[in-house]
């Protein structure tokens, strides 16, 4: 794996645009994992993930704890790894243990001896020794190690016990990895304390890692906590490797993780889009916003999404978006996907993520290209604004 950054915000901002080349394919950043259920993104199959845009859709997020209750990882191993199974020969396969659904992790359970996780099967303790059997199994291109992440809440104490354990089990999986060219990600941890995070972040780094997965986001720290949390983390990491974010996906979270310098972003945000009936309608660039002005007064959703269940798309014939290019905008109406919708008929899934999948794809380009342009200072600014003045007349 090979990264570099191709173009950084001039006057003291961090955003930056790079390339991340794995296995002969090139993606550039910020980018976005795909979240995938037991390898694949939910309600999109092989053939569907083709119509998604190229090569940004490449880069896919798989939970090694949601195949701990599959096939032995023997018989994983024996098929030639997680590519040849899923039949994704082509994609970049990401691997950390949480998958911010079912896999969450609980401190309450976590020891000493390894993380623990909710599976299919009830929780399970994953200790360094079985979750570096299932990776060499797997033969992920990426891989995370374990951590032990924590809530916002947690005290001094717990977060530095956090940090220890993180950086004791990094040393195991290291120690464990007999797999030839696999490239680790270490996690940085920590919890609330800017203290611990900073420790963690740089201890990391004298680790023999590719890159960072910034962990413990998403679990009830403040807006305010989140911003000098990442950017303290990122301060202390070189500029050199590629920093992933987990649990981060709504559009101004992403908009603030790259201000922070982060590359990559890894959420569900997507799926929980879909699986509440929500499309993403928000304009990606200038000249779309003033196409699209009507979508900042629509009542049924926000400035970034519409809720398909509304009565009053039941006769709108619409796409979901005008300028849309995705198979679901260039073959359906909001009317149909209502129908499907409310006969509660599994296509509706189906179609909406499609959607949703492409016009965030969509929304990450236009957040490099407005870096390349030296512009990102002044796409996040009109964003947010244009939230907050929705925001406002909806309450007025």
């Amino acid at each position: 794996m090979r990264f570099a950054v191709t173009k950084v915000c001039g006057g003291g901002g961090k955003a930056r645009a790079g390339a991340l080349h794995v296995g002969g394919i090139c993606i550039e950043t910020p980018a976005l994992l795909l979240s995938t259920r037991k390898g694949l993104p939910a309600f999109v199959s092989c053939d569907l993930l083709a119509s998604l845009p190229i090569p940004d859709s490449l880069l896919l997020h798989v939970c090694p704890t949601h195949f701990m209750e599959g096939p032995p990882s023997k018989t994983i191993s024996n098929i030639g790894g997680l590519h040849r199974m899923l039949g994704l020969p082509n994609h970049i396969l990401v691997a950390a243990a949480g998958d911010s659904i079912e896999s969450l992790p609980s401190s309450d359970a976590t020891n000493k001896f390894g993380a623990s996780f909710e599976t299919t099967s009830g929780r399970r303790l994953v200790k360094p020794t079985d979750y570096m059997e299932l990776i060499s199994c797997m033969k992920p291109n990426l891989w995370a190690s374990l951590a032990d992440e924590i809530p916002a809440w947690s005290t001094e104490k717990r977060n530095k016990i956090s940090v220890d354990r993180t950086l004791r089990w990094l040393d195991a999986c290291l120690a464990l990895d007999t797999a030839s060219g696999t490239n680790t990600l270490g996690v940085v941890v920590g919890g609330s304390s800017i203290e611990q995070r900073r420790l963690c972040a740089t201890e990391v780094s004298k680790r023999n890692v590719t890159g960072f997965w910034i962990g413990g986001f998403g679990l009830g720290e403040s807006t305010e906590e989140r911003c000098s949390l990442l950017n303290a983390v990122t301060d202390c990491l070189p500029s050199d490797k590629p920093r992933l974010v987990s649990r981060l996906g709504l559009p101004e979270e992403v908009l603030e993780g790259v201000s922070a310098g982060v590359d990559l972003f890894d959420s569900t945000y997507i799926y929980q889009l879909t699986m509440g009936g929500f499309a993403l309608v928000f304009p990606i660039d200038t000249t779309e916003r003033e196409m699209q002005n009507g979508v900042f007064k629509d009542s049924s959703g926000d400035s970034t999404k519409i809720n398909l269940r509304a009565t009053k798309y039941r006769e709108d014939t619409s796409p979901l978006v005008d300028s849309c290019s995705c198979f679901t905008c260039q073959n359906h109406t909001r009317a149909y996907l209502n129908h499907l919708l409310n006969v509660h008929e599994m296509l509706a899934q189906i179609l909406l993520e499609i959607h949703n999948t492409h016009h965030y794809l969509r929304f990450f380009r236009s957040i490099r290209e407005a870096i390349k342009d030296g512009e990102f200072d002044i796409f996040r600014q009109q964003f947010i604004e244009s939230r907050r003045a929705h925001i406002a007349t909806a309450v007025l």
